[in-house]
């Protein structure tokens, strides 16, 4: 592996992929006799899904030299993930991370990432010529809170992006302080084209001043920071969107939720699919909703996304459930 080219993708993201331990069985994660062994990340999750939808996607980060980076590595390579931008660190070793289903409905997830080879990302890693001739890259704020250089190589990705720049701002508490956070995250919504975000996440970008503001008007404050396109999740209860100023409501599928890791992931990989096959709002979000209810009803970060044949699946359920209703 080399980070000199990364294939024809359509798509690149850059991060860190982790590796994931689970509790197979429901509980406090000090009474598991084993743990189950995946790989999880939300670049990484997202470019699985774009490829199992049909979007070739490259994915840029760093891995140790160990067998969880290799793990890592040949998991996203068997999803059909261009790899080529992965980079062997070995000064540093795979993260992990470590989720436990403390209950049926409540999931607990913990990071060991300090000082990974993940978090070592730097401008030097980045795949010069595939970012500026790719139709979009993808970046979250998780990355640039792994450290000054990974925050850097986000800079400079975005910076020489000749396609359309998308952020799933993904804040994580754990990785730093709103006060840290919110000037980054909100410089970062002023250069993208695209914004995937939580309530939460609208209101720590737009400050104190929109603690009791509704869905549709935090969308609408986030692009008038500058992007076009601005989604915002809301889990079982859907996403509004706001797209050239025009608001829409996304579809909601009753599922049962298995794993909510990864919907959001799974939401922005669909959304972004379908921009890029040229489909109008209704159509991406249709295919947003379908993609993010597929991931929650299997365990795991990204097994669940669906393939585009899939997608009428959940369509054929929903119509039974309301015949029989």
């Amino acid at each position: 592996m080399n980070n000199t080219h990364a294939g024809a993708a359509q798509v690149v993201t850059l991060g860190e992929t982790m590796v994931l331990l689970c509790t197979p069985h429901i509980g406090p994660l000090r009474h598991a006799r084993s743990l189950d062994v995946a790989v999880g990340g939300a670049e990484s999750n997202l470019a699985v899904g774009l490829t199992r939808l049909g979007v070739p996607t490259a994915w840029v980060g760093r891995v140790g030299d160990d067998e969880f980076g290799r793990l890592v590595t040949a998991v996203l390579a068997g999803e059909g993930v261009d790899i080529t931008g992965a980079v062997v660190d070995p000064g540093a070793s795979t993260g992990l991370m470590v989720k436990a289903r403390r209950t049926s409905t409540a999931t607990q997830v913990h990071y060991y990432r300090a000082g990974s080879a993940g978090s070592r990302l730097a401008v030097g890693d980045l795949p010069g010529e595939a970012i500026r001739g790719c139709r979009l890259l993808h970046v979250t704020g998780i990355t640039p809170a792994l450290s000054a250089s990974a925050r850097d190589a986000v800079d400079a990705a975005v910076a020489m992006s000749g396609g359309l720049v998308s952020l799933d701002l993904n804040y994580r508490a754990a990785l730093w302080p709103p006060e840290e956070a919110a000037p980054v995250l909100r410089g970062l919504v002023a250069r993208a084209d695209v914004v995937f975000a939580t309530e939460e996440e609208a209101r720590l970008v737009l400050g104190p001043g929109h603690t009791a503001t509704p869905p549709h008007a935090l969308a609408h404050a986030l692009a008038a920071l500058g992007p076009a396109q601005v989604l915002l999740k809301r889990g079982a209860r859907g996403a509004v969107a706001v797209v050239g100023g025009v608001a829409y409501d996304a579809p909601v599928h009753r599922v049962a939720a298995v794993d909510p890791v990864g919907a959001g992931d799974a939401f922005a990989a669909g959304y972004l699919a379908e921009l890029l096959a040229g489909a109008d709002v209704p159509a991406r979000l249709a295919t947003a909703a379908a993609a993010g209810a597929f991931a929650v009803t299997v365990p795991g970060d990204w097994e669940g996304l669906p393939r585009r044949p899939e997608l009428e699946l959940l369509h054929r359920v929903d119509a039974e459930e309301a015949v029989l209703r």
